[in-house]
């Protein structure tokens, strides 16, 4: 049943939180959803979606990366029976078939054989999702023309997201700081997990040598990261923390080690905490940071390893490159311009609809059959329904 219904805040946002209640595994493998889309159902959810759609006109629904294509379901269901149906909107956090291409690729054995069903179960539903879209956002340049590949004139934007944490507003890295390179995020979600096994096997030695104190600060499965503690006794594996500032502003480096492209927003947190960031070249695609000024990006673990113990005490190297990367990054990243992006592309979605309707309408009168481009025209109030995934990534 529905736990509560927090008041709007100030800005008109109200949240309706539901209890999570996981399927067993045995439903999971046999469910046509992919995993990543399975934490949001059950009939509690399922009821708390049908009645927030019956509960008013709606101009859009905004389906929170492929996480929430649970919902995808009933939201057709209420645009087929609305006279003035919302426009649909996916908020893409990943190309979801690329990543799920390589999660399958990297498994071995009877895994291998899962992810090759759930790359299919992937497959199904960002397509459906896409081809349910009025509009269809990306994070990264590169997905943005994976998905125009995909979406058959779905229009698709680039549309990075927003920074509101907080910001440092001047920092100077000396001997004070610890010889420290620290990665922040969780790595439970298996490619993180591929990359974090490869770069340790890298680096943690060749570090260790070097004396750079190499720190993950994140969530861990408490299995694996007992594991981990007994393979890589000269790293330390904090865990998940409260609050990561503090471990930001104790290192010299951050790292992104990562193998897969998509929109990191770890990387906007070292950016705005003023930590000079070594990643690898794939892995922080969609911010406005050049080689060798605001970032380090290379090809390979061996490089970024080698580059950790070349710059560790390199101070003016290191504050030149955290500040080049705040001034890059001050402006870009900010909430409100990015929601006013959000706001237009979706005015011109329901523009494009609405003259695709009316040319629908004349060829018909003329005797022609032609497809209808959309489902109706928005109504004019100004509120959007959002699908939120139970948990992201």
């Amino acid at each position: 049943m529905e736990k509560s219904t927090i008041p709007a805040d100030e800005s008109g946002l109200a949240w309706r939180l539901v209890s999570e209640e996981r399927l067993p595994r045995w439903r999971r493998l046999l469910h046509r959803m992919p995993e990543v889309a399975m934490r949001g159902i059950s009939r509690p959810m399922a009821d708390m979606l049908a009645s927030t759609l019956a509960a008013r006109p709606w101009d859009a629904v905004v389906f929170d990366s492929i996480c929430a294509g649970w919902a995808l379901e009933a939201v057709r269901r209420h645009c087929a029976r609305t006279v003035h149906p919302p426009k649909v909107v996916y908020l893409a956090h990943n190309h979801e078939v690329t990543a799920a291409r390589r999660i399958a690729d990297e498994s071995r054995g009877v895994r291998r054989i899962m992810k090759e069903l759930d790359f299919l179960k992937v497959v199904r539903l960002e397509r459906s999702l896409i081809a349910a879209s009025d509009l269809v956002t990306s994070n990264t340049p590169d997905d943005c023309r994976r998905f125009v590949a995909d979406a058959h004139g779905t229009p698709v934007a680039f549309l990075p997201p927003g920074y509101g944490g907080h910001r440092v507003a001047s920092r100077t890295i000396d001997e004070s700081v610890p010889r420290r390179a620290v990665v922040v995020g969780s790595f439970n979600w298996p490619p993180k997990r591929v990359a974090l096994e490869r770069f340790l096997a890298t680096a943690a030695s060749r570090l260790a040598e070097a004396g750079v104190d190499l720190q993950f600060v994140g969530e861990i499965d408490p299995d694996y990261l007992a594991g981990l503690r007994r393979r890589y006794p000269s790293v330390t594996f904090v865990g998940r923390v409260e609050d990561v500032l503090p471990y930001m502003a104790a290192a010299r480096l951050a790292l992104v080690i990562d193998l897969l492209g998509g929109f990191k927003l770890k990387g906007l947190d070292y950016v705005f905490n003023r930590v000079p960031i070594l990643a690898m070249r794939v892995a922080l695609p969609g911010m406005p940071l050049k080689d060798g000024h605001g970032i380090g990006l290379f090809d390979s673990h061996e490089e970024l390893t080698t580059a950790i113990v070349r710059l560790v005490d390199d101070f003016e190297t290191l504050n030149r490159r955290q500040v080049a990367a705040f001034e890059a990054c001050s402006v870009r990243f900010d909430w409100d311009r990015i929601g006013r992006h959000l706001l237009e592309h979706m005015r011109r979605a329901g523009q494009r609809r609405q003259r695709g309707r009316a040319a629908a309408t004349l060829a018909n009168a003329g005797g022609l059959s032609a497809p209808t481009a959309g489902r109706g025209v928005p109504t004019s109030s100004t509120a959007s329904a959002a699908v939120h995934p139970a948990a992201g990534r």
